[in-house]
Parts: structure tokens; sequence; C-alpha cells
């Protein structure tokens, strides 16, 4: 059959194909929502503004007034020895991690949470913000940059600004070995190497008929795993009686 192919390879997880996460600085989140977080309010202030290989966007170091260290997005304009709240009672400046019922509307979050008190799952990505649309007694509606809409309960958390580094996109790797270091950090496969350029021991695609299949790209119903490439068979043929 020839050589394993790349999925194979990259399934087994070999130190090859796997992200060197003991780099990582950790894990971004939120407080942990307790009583302070439910009704009142807590200083911080940033420590350090730090790079991750795991994100694309700098990282904020924040201790609290309780000796509490959380790791979380760098908003732009933040920056180190500026004070920062979060809480019920947080005002929703720069920065501050507040309910999502306290931000006005039109006002620029990211960071926000789905269920009251996760840590935040959505527009964390170097750049990203969305904004609030329109709110009622229990839901908040906001916008994505993609423009798609989403209701979150209005207790859920959200940090106000945007997301610092907002132009990595614009600036270009430049050299290949940039590319390749960026890539192998989150365990991303790069360069990806089209099945038909590749010799016929690589893959089933691949041959010295050019860049042509030059079979049926549906796999035989019974093939092995590194036969088993593109499209799926069909369950059936022909019209149902």
């Amino acid at each position: 059959m020839g050589k394993r192919i790349i999925s194979q390879r990259r399934g087994r997880g070999t130190s090859t194909y796997r992200a060197h996460s003991f780099n990582y600085k950790g894990m971004v989140s939120h407080r942990i929502y307790d009583q302070i977080e439910q009704e009142s309010v807590i200083f911080g202030k940033v420590l350090d503004i730090m790079h991750c290989p795991g994100h694309s966007a700098p990282l904020a170091l924040i201790e609290y007034e309780n000796k509490e260290r959380v790791l979380t997005l760098a908003c732009k304009g933040m920056n180190t020895k500026q004070i920062v709240q979060s809480g019920s009672k947080a005002e929703p400046l720069l920065g501050n991690t507040v309910p999502i019922s306290s931000v006005e509307i039109g006002m620029e979050i990211f960071n926000i949470e789905n269920s009251t008190g996760d840590g935040g799952k959505y527009v964390k990505a170097a750049g990203g913000s969305a904004k609030v649309v329109s709110k009622s007694d229990k839901k908040v509606k906001i916008k994505f940059a993609s423009k798609k809409f989403k209701e979150v309960t209005n207790t859920c958390r959200v940090t106000v600004g945007v997301i610092a580094s907002t132009g990595k996109t614009d600036k270009p790797f430049v050299k290949a070995g940039n590319r390749y270091y960026a890539m192998k950090a989150r365990n991303k496969l790069w360069p990806k190497t089209s099945g038909v350029a590749m010799n016929s021991v690589d893959h089933p695609f691949g041959s010295g008929r050019g860049r042509h299949i030059g079979k049926s790209k549906v796999a035989p119903r019974n093939a092995p795993p590194g036969r088993k490439v593109g499209p799926i068979r069909a369950r059936r043929l022909g019209k149902k009686k």
C-alpha cells in the first residue's frame, strides 16, 4: 500500500505532530464566578503583558486585591500598572470585566461568556470584538464581526474594548522559517501538499500521471484506512424503487 498518509501519522500523535504546549503561558479566563463577582467589585493591577505562542493576541497578567492572579487577553490601549475592575458593580470602561447587562448598546466587547461563569468562549482572537445590539429583561443580543447574531443571558461576563494586536494579519511572515515555527507552535499542518502532487507510495492519488488522479476519487467500501481518501461512498446507486 505504500507509506502511511499524513492524516494517519497526525492521528497517531507522535512528537512530530504534537503541539509544544509546555511553552504556553496558561489558560485565558475571567475571574472565578464568586460572591464578589455577583454582588460587588474587585480591583486589580496589570503586572505584565506577554507573548504566548498558543495565542494570537498578547496576554495580560492581572493581580487582584486578594492576591489572586488571572491570565486574560490584553485589550487595545492596555498598559502595565493599569488598574482594572471586575464584578457586577464594575464600571464599563476599557479593560474591565463586567456583566453584559452593564454594557451600553453599540459598545465593543470581547471574551464573551456563553453561560455565566464559564470564563469566556467567544471573540478571543487578535483584533477581534463584538457589539451589543439590543437588550431585553433577561437576554442581550450581540453582533459578531462575521455579521452573525447571538443572544446570551444578561449575567454573562465580558471584557470591554477591542483585543490587542489588531494589525497582526497585515504584517507578512517574510520568511518560510517564521511561518513554520508559528504553525508548529499550535500543531497546524503546514505546508499542505496536494495528494495529486505526491508519489504513489505517499498517497493513493499520487503517481507519475501529472496532476491527475487517474482513478475514481471515491474509495472502495472496504478499503483500509490508508486507501480511504476522497469523497465518502454513497450507500446505494440508482433510483429507489
